[in-house]
């Protein structure tokens, strides 16, 4: 870090968790059902060939799979019911706080009260999610009005990067004298965009809220501060995790309800191509610093698969990782996008002693790579 640049922590973080949690028995009963339905109705086009039926899923598929045992949602009822398979959110009126605002704010004020500030003390409001429930206004902005925050806000998209990503241009915004300090939110209903009738993935997501507080070492008045050493950012275009919905879908009503306007991957290409390129940045970026991988005592890495997870950290490592090393909450969680990797963090940091070192990663469409080197104050 050049002389000149001011020293920034990591000074607060919040979870918001929803209270409706859905198990994979609970997941896989309601998809059986939905299942046996699909192929008792098509039966005669299944017989003539015209139709592939569809298979069962199963609780040792998924776990087997992904390492997932349940997740929570913000609605339960909608997801679980084989006649639906969506969860079920009311409308909420203009002057109502929207669904994300509500549970980002909740996030923030665990963030602020554990960073030790008011909303007097924060100049803006980075909400960084991987779908955003409408376009505009910003829901940074929507946001920063409920907590009655000054200066300004915005959002932004970088899938399940998105946090290591905002917690970058956070950084930077306070290295620039931009703002004081950033709240940086992410507000994940990774349910809304998730294919419940899809055998490969309907087991993946599910909701929640993190938020960071991000600000000068100068200024850091928490007991729970991270310096941020040092960030690094990378993106590869690819096609292999994508969703195509957007508001140009009703120019070609054609692709209205297709499966590719939710969540779609090619799960095999994606563990083959992303595994060594987050491994390779962050034994790079370790060594660029001079850090032994050795010294790190923790890497909380994004919580979408736990195969992927253990092959990452094996390769910075050069050894097999323990489960303090590596922690994993995606068995009870799943995975929530952007706030997987935050959340490991909040869990998984109370045992640091000043000094201690840790990478906080995030990976995923785009593809996109963060990584954000952490010492304990």
């Amino acid at each position: 870090m050049p002389t000149n640049m001011k020293p920034t922590a990591i000074s607060g973080a919040g979870l918001f968790t929803p209270p409706d949690s859905v198990s994979n028995d609970e997941l896989v009963q309601a998809f059986n059902a939905w299942v046996d339905d699909f192929n008792a109705e098509n039966a005669a086009a299944i017989s003539a060939g015209e139709l592939d039926s569809k298979a069962h899923s199963s609780v040792e598929f998924i776990e087997k799979a992904s390492g997932i045992k349940s997740r929570f949602v913000m609605n339960k009822s909608g997801i679980i019911d084989p006649h639906r398979m969506v969860p079920r959110l009311a409308p909420r009126t203009n002057d109502q706080p929207s669904v994300m605002c509500e549970m980002g704010v909740a996030a923030a004020h665990q963030a602020m009260a554990q960073a030790g500030v008011t909303a007097d003390d924060i100049d803006a409001v980075i909400v960084a999610a991987s779908n955003m429930e409408r376009a505009y206004p910003a829901i940074a902005i929507e946001v920063q009005a409920h907590l009655g925050i000054k200066g300004f806000a915005f959002d932004m998209n970088v899938a399940c990067s998105s946090a290591t990503f905002g917690i970058q241009q956070a950084h930077s915004m306070v290295v620039s004298g931009s703002a004081r300090r950033v709240l940086m939110v992410n507000p994940e209903i990774c349910t809304g965009h998730l294919n419940f009738k899809d055998r490969d993935s309907h087991f993946i997501f599910g909701d929640v809220a993190t938020a960071v507080i991000v600000e000068t070492l100068d200024d850091c008045r928490s007991s729970h501060a991270f310096e941020i050493l040092d960030t690094k950012l990378q993106t590869i275009f690819s096609n292999n995790i994508r969703n195509n919905f957007g508001f140009l879908n009703r120019a070609t009503e054609e692709g209205i309800g297709q499966v590719d306007k939710l969540f779609v991957q090619e799960g095999r290409k994606v563990f083959r191509e992303v595994c060594p390129a987050v491994a390779e940045q962050i034994t790079g970026q370790l060594a660029e610093l001079n850090i032994a991988p050795d010294a790190l005592k923790r890497i909380w890495l994004h919580q979408a698969n736990r195969n992927m997870n253990d092959l990452i950290a094996r390769k910075v490592l050069g050894r097999e990782p323990s489960d303090q090393e590596s922690p994993t909450i995606l068995d009870e969680y799943a995975n929530t996008s952007s706030a997987g990797s935050i959340i490991a963090f909040k869990k998984h940091n109370e045992d640091f002693a000043p000094g201690d070192l840790g990478v906080l990663s995030s990976f995923g469409a785009g593809y996109s790579i963060g990584s954000i080197v952490l010492k304990r104050i």
